[in-house]
């Protein structure tokens, strides 16, 4: 549509002075040309929208303040490291059988795979054994010990005194935001 298509004269018929007073008598006429049910319908459907807005700012509005709650609540999140764990390297393990060997040489020390294993015929040994078990679990640095078995005079089957000790290293790695 182009502007010399339109009409310019329709359009000065609304900005007249006397518009607004036309406009003031039709509101005057309404309810009679119009009809009060046809009004009343009307005055429902606007309240009606009033309401719905009116809800919807509420809700934007509580939105909002849940979202900033939310943001600040993440911000205070402290940042925690994360702790694994890793298996102890064969060598490790073979050196304190060893070394266990020559210290302890009445009881049964032994390595299979993770863990050691610690044992003997008699229960007179005891002081032995749990000085053992002490210096495994004292061995070495971030070593995590679990006690797989432990049993002392007729709870062995075979022996008189007997530990499996599993043995992994404790791997601290540093916090990721």
């Amino acid at each position: 549509m182009s502007s010399k298509s339109f009409d310019w004269k329709s359009l000065r018929k609304f900005l007249d002075p006397e518009a607004a007073s036309d406009f003031s008598r039709f509101m005057d006429k309404m309810p009679g040309d119009a009809g009060k049910g046809a009004l009343i319908a009307a005055g429902i459907a606007w309240a009606t929208v009033a309401a719905l807005g009116f809800f919807t700012v509420v809700q934007a509005k509580t939105l909002t303040e849940l979202r900033a709650s939310l943001e600040t609540t993440e911000s205070i999140k402290p940042l925690v490291p994360t702790i694994s764990l890793a298996p102890i390297p064969n060598g490790e393990i073979s050196k304190i059988v060893t070394s266990f060997k020559a210290l302890y040489p009445t009881l049964t020390v032994s390595a299979n795979g993770g863990a050691i294993s610690i044992k003997s015929k008699q229960t007179a040994d005891f002081a032995q054994f749990r000085e053992a078990i002490g210096q495994v679990v004292n061995s070495g640095k971030d070593w995590k010990v679990t006690v797989d078995s432990l049993c002392v005079g007729r709870e062995c089957k075979d022996s008189g005194l007997g530990a499996s000790l599993k043995i992994q290293k404790l791997k601290i790695d540093k916090p990721t935001s």
